[in-house]
């Protein structure tokens, strides 16, 4: 019998991340997967995806928000809200984007561990209905790092 975990993995799961994976990583990857179903373009929806993960885990160890979209009051005369949201959300000064996912999340995974292991184990758990909180530590319990030939 299979659980449902071993039932997600794809063909290529041998293939080991660069780094621990992170719960982090996860919640970034399945918010990308909600903004994608919500109808957002792929680049919008990898920024949006390290965006909220960002400011989930600043509020979780607390941090706060500060600099994100929305965080700053319109100055008088100024319109409370944008006429058309911006396709980037900023966060400490800096844009959340598709670039910076891929920095961040991606080539720090390895882009082939992403590519091949865990972008498909999540959106196949995400097509199915599994929630984020089910399955959060259960993906990652054997996606441990590769050791480097000079690691004891």
């Amino acid at each position: 019998m299979t659980t449902s975990a071993e039932a997600a993995e794809p063909a290529g799961a041998e293939l080991l991340p660069r780094h621990e994976i992170r719960r982090f990583d996860v919640f970034a990857e399945y918010s990308k997967l909600k903004a994608l179903q919500e109808g957002r373009p792929l680049d919008q929806a990898k920024g949006y995806g390290i965006w909220l993960a960002k400011v989930v885990a600043a509020r979780r160890y607390g941090g706060s928000a500060a600099g994100g979209a929305g965080a700053r009051k319109p100055a008088a005369g100024e319109p409370a809200e944008p006429e058309a949201p911006e396709p980037f959300r900023t966060l400490s000064g800096e844009l959340q984007t598709d670039r910076l996912f891929g920095r961040e999340i991606v080539a720090r995974m390895g882009e082939e561990f992403y590519r091949q292991v865990f972008a498909p184990t999540l959106a196949e758990h995400f097509r199915r209905g599994d929630r984020y909180e089910s399955i959060r530590d259960r993906v990652r319990k054997d996606w441990k790092p590769a050791r480097s030939p000079e690691s004891p």
